[in-house]
């Protein structure tokens, strides 16, 4: 049991077994969290001694462990092991009650885990795996796969009782680095080279200030991301982390970020190889995955058919698509008003306020006085008001004058610059990462001679 390391008792277990009382063994099974089930089986003596040497398996290390007294397994009948996936809408309860065990005990085990507070109903999602051991539909163990480096196990003591304990791997932080031309999409070129959905939305974000992604990337465009990885102590990736560096060389843009935390403010961000900040004032784009349908400008009405000022930016979108506030502000207005339909306005500081209209519906708590955060969602594309479709109506103010959002010159982030020692503390962390880099084959000399030629420090 040298991969995992039990951390997370639950706090009222029962008090151990007597194993003297007639047990004169136990047998350990390991559960892999996946439909192979079990790596190994071996026997430990009345001491807990192990008996026997531990099967090679050719799965990667176990996730969970049940312990199971030998008095448990005397019965003829096999235990049956099930192994299910949670899908959209189901329950936990749910799951282990199609695994074949009955809803008392299925509420039973899982109750030792909430009561525990080893997991949080709330935050479950789809694709957890669960694991049923069953003597009939009486449940015996089960084991919640709920993280990819965590699991939690519930077995039954012979009083009938339920016991639960968090099982955490013990993982090696490590670095990948990726680096291609874009052949369709950033998205798609990323993940065939093995960065998951997070490092892609990590990479999005740090340019999210500088660059649409719907508009201004192009097949040929060049991009690296460096991110961590953990890894189990066969070397096995077990998950993934931030990415520490981020670099796209395009035609909209040729630009490099490295995430770095400020020993001042303990705020992690991106910052440029001068040690500006990607955080920008406003997001270019407070919505991700849409068509900018609309510019700013004089146009016909498509449903008045006058011509006048079109005072901000269309963007069409899937109904329900998420809008984000463009930056920190307080909302000064979050209800219906004439042909914007549903609408939300944004005070922010210097001068500049945002209006977003169209909206289906409000995000959590909106309402006037609410304070956001840049990238909170105030609420969701809709058709509400004058509107043909679903799209998102953005605008942007300067002093109360409508300007073209597309086109802004917007207020930068922090510039370490400012605070030499922080910015000391930058430098050795850039080293450290561009030394990590051109260990995994990227040519820093060459970087930063094309850095040097296209006016990038």
């Amino acid at each position: 049991m040298k991969d995992y390391t039990e951390t997370e008792p639950h706090a009222t277990r029962p008090p151990k077994r007597n194993v003297s009382q007639g047990i004169k063994s136990l047998a350990v099974l390991f559960v892999l969290g996946s439909a192979s089930a079990v790596a190994g089986l071996f026997m430990v003596d009345s001491s807990g001694q192990p008996a026997h040497g531990t099967a090679v398996a050719a799965t990667p290390p176990p996730l969970a462990v049940t312990l199971l007294s030998a008095t448990d397994m005397t019965d003829s009948t096999a235990l049956v092991h099930q192994t299910g996936t949670l899908k959209s809408r189901q329950t936990l309860t749910d799951l282990v009650v199609s695994l074949g065990a009955n809803h008392q005990d299925a509420n039973g085990a899982l109750q030792t885990l909430y009561s525990g507070d080893l997991l949080d109903a709330r935050r479950l999602h789809p694709g957890l795996t669960a694991e049923a051991y069953l003597d009939g539909e009486r449940l015996k163990a089960l084991s919640i796969r709920a993280e990819a480096d965590r699991s939690l196990l519930i077995t039954r003591s012979q009083d009938g009782n339920w016991e639960a304990t968090a099982l955490n791997a013990r993982l090696t932080p490590s670095v990948h680095r990726i680096a291609a031309s874009i052949e369709t999409s950033i998205y798609d070129t990323a993940r065939r080279l093995g960065a998951g959905d997070q490092q892609v939305v990590d990479f999005a974000n740090a340019f999210a200030y500088d660059v649409d992604f719907q508009r201004e990337i192009h097949p040929g465009d060049q991009f690296e991301i460096v991110y961590e990885t953990y890894v189990d102590e066969r070397g096995t990736p077990v998950k993934s982390g931030d990415v520490i560096f981020a670099s796209l060389n395009g035609q909209a843009l040729s630009r490099d970020f490295y995430r770095f935390t400020p020993s001042d403010d303990q705020v992690p961000d991106y910052f440029d190889s001068k040690g500006e900040s990607a955080t920008k004032f406003l997001m270019k784009t407070p919505i991700n995955g849409a068509r900018l349908s609309s510019s700013f400008g004089k146009r016909r009405h498509p449903i008045s058919g006058y011509t006048r000022l079109h005072k901000g930016t269309d963007f069409a979108a899937p109904s329900g698509t998420p809008v984000f506030a463009a930056g920190h502000g307080v909302v000064v207005r979050a209800s219906r008003y004439g042909g914007y339909g549903n609408y939300v306005k944004i005070k922010h500081a210097n001068g500049y306020e945002t209006a977003y209209a169209h909206l289906s519906r409000y995000g959590r708590g909106m309402k006037s006085g609410e304070r956001v955060r840049q990238g909170d969602i105030i609420g969701y594309v809709g058709s509400t008001g004058a509107s043909t479709g679903p799209h998102l109506h953005y605008e942007v103010y300067i002093k109360g004058t409508p300007m073209n959002a597309m086109r802004l010159k917007l207020p930068t982030g922090r510039k370490l610059a400012e605070t030499p020692a922080v910015l000391e503390e930058f430098a050795v962390k850039k080293a450290e990462i561009d030394q990590i880099r051109a260990s995994q084959g990227a040519d820093i000399g060459q970087a930063l001679l094309v850095s040097a030629s296209t006016g990038r420090h």
